[in-house]
């Protein structure tokens, strides 16, 4: 976007304000009690793409939702003994479960990299609480800067590499200065995906086990493989026209099979990736032609994905 982003005070006013931009798909930073957010609607393809856009991410990886209390996140993901507990111990704070998705989610793709599994959240701050209440919809939000710049802990750090890129700032003042969330699979088996603001102790305490060594691969980075996210069709890559026997995926104007966007619109592309390599899947197709997308702005990461999913296995 192009018009200078409003700086929103955390009042009812402020708040309701973001709430209606977080739902009429727009991009609102918020603060947690780590780093401020850039909130998205976590079931608007296109308003998560925004998100990658804004901060000139690489690459799409998964991204951690946040609600406002336990039983928002029920309604997204299969619930567990262990996941009621570990809620129980550490929500509203800095720990992330990453659970199943439930049937029938609504959670965009992109938000899930394709994965069959959520990573969500309780904040602690009572502004993004209200605001993810008010919203009314899961948010995804990654760290509310450009991606490879320094964490933003205030409003002014926002606006200082984002004015201008999304709708609005919901000033919160400075956040306590902490390490990120603790990133946990419950299991079982339990696993440490990323320690964080809550301690391994704190975790064994609460489930009853040894303290979990951290893995070396975690939520936020699994994207990491040659080979990933790949239906079970080759795919062929920059292809002007399909060769006999191959499907055609298209993007802009033109004859195809499926289109990630037949308007040639990078966002709208974004929005559809994982969900057009499953109607590949599900049409039980064994090669498709896939068109060129532009390698820029949010190209580059709907490119990396390509690469991922047509590499040898």
């Amino acid at each position: 976007m192009s018009s200078e982003t409003l700086l929103l005070a955390s009042t009812p006013a402020g708040i309701g304000h973001a709430a209606r931009l977080l739902r009429d798909g727009r991009l609102v930073a918020f603060a947690t009690e780590t780093v401020y957010g850039l909130g998205a609607d976590a079931t608007n393809g296109e308003a998560v793409a925004a998100i990658y856009a804004a901060k000139g991410r690489p690459s799409f990886n998964p991204l951690i939702v946040h609600v406002p209390d336990a039983a928002a996140a029920r309604r997204h993901v299969q619930w567990s003994d262990a996941a009621e507990a570990l809620a129980g111990a550490f929500w509203p704070g800095p720990m992330t479960l990453v659970l199943p998705l439930a049937h029938g989610h609504g959670i965009s793709s992109l938000v899930t990299a394709g994965l069959q599994t959520l990573a969500v959240r309780v904040p602690a701050a009572p502004v993004a609480r209200a605001l993810l209440s008010e919203a009314g919809v899961p948010v995804a939000a990654p760290s509310a800067n450009p991606s490879g710049r320094i964490s933003p802990t205030t409003a002014a750090h926002v606006l200082a590499g984002l004015n201008g890129r999304i709708a609005a700032v919901l000033d919160d003042g400075p956040c306590p200065v902490g390490v990120e969330s603790t990133i946990l699979d419950p299991g079982p088996p339990a696993r440490m995906l990323r320690e964080g603001g809550v301690t391994a102790e704190d975790v064994a305490r609460v489930l009853g086990s040894a303290p979990l060594p951290p893995e070396t691969s975690t939520i936020t980075a699994p994207g990491q493989l040659a080979s990933h996210y790949a239906p079970r069709a080759h795919l062929r890559l920059n292809a002007a026209a399909p060769q006999p026997g191959e499907t055609y995926l298209g993007f802009g104007p033109g004859p195809a099979d499926l289109s990630l966007s037949e308007s040639g619109d990078l966002a709208e592309a974004a929005a559809t990736l994982f969900a057009r390599l499953h109607d590949l899947d599900a049409m039980g197709v064994t090669r498709a032609a896939v068109a060129p997308v532009p390698d820029q702005g949010l190209g580059r990461a709907i490119n990396d994905r390509l690469r991922r999913a047509a590499a040898p296995r």
